[in-house]
């Protein structure tokens, strides 16, 4: 398979991205985000090379990409929205615009039909004192309701 369009495969983005790490113990995780960072996500036929690569069992590899929520196994969509679930945002909201995302028809973890954005939760964005907190595509909002979340939404499936 190849990314898209181009003559470089997943398999050679994979080797080249263990190779920089190929004397770091442990080098599982920092390969895994390298392979997001890069590919948008830890496609399926990257598991038997990383398991190859890193002398791992595919069932080691497969385990770690499905246990941690931060890498995906399929593209997000053009927009990323994680709404922060931990204690401060939830006395502060957060269920609401949990519910706010279910009502617009928006699963947590999954992308749009249309590719537009994917919704995830995550369990502390470090911005506790303005909660409940809300990250898109990596810029930070605090004190954000459903009008503001809606806006974002909007914003994120016209563009």
């Amino acid at each position: 398979m190849t990314t898209s369009g181009s003559d470089v495969t997943v398999e050679s983005v994979v080797r080249r991205l263990v190779a920089g790490h190929r004397d770091q113990r442990g080098s599982l995780l920092p390969v895994l985000h390298a392979v997001q960072a890069e590919l948008g996500h830890v496609p399926q036929e990257a598991i038997p090379v990383l398991a190859e690569e890193l002398n791992l069992s595919r069932a080691d590899v497969h385990g770690v990409v499905t246990f941690y929520h931060d890498f995906r196994r399929e593209p997000a969509g053009r927009t990323t929205v994680r709404i922060c679930r931990a204690e401060a945002c939830q006395a502060l909201g957060a269920d609401r615009l949990v519910g706010y995302v279910r009502e617009a028809g928006l699963a947590l973890g999954e992308t749009a039909a249309d590719g537009s954005v994917t919704v995830e939760q995550v369990f502390c964005l470090g911005n506790c004192a303005l909660g409940p907190a809300v990250e898109v595509d990596g810029r930070l909002h605090g004190r954000v309701d459903t009008a503001r979340l809606g806006s974002i939404l909007k914003e994120a499936v016209s563009s």
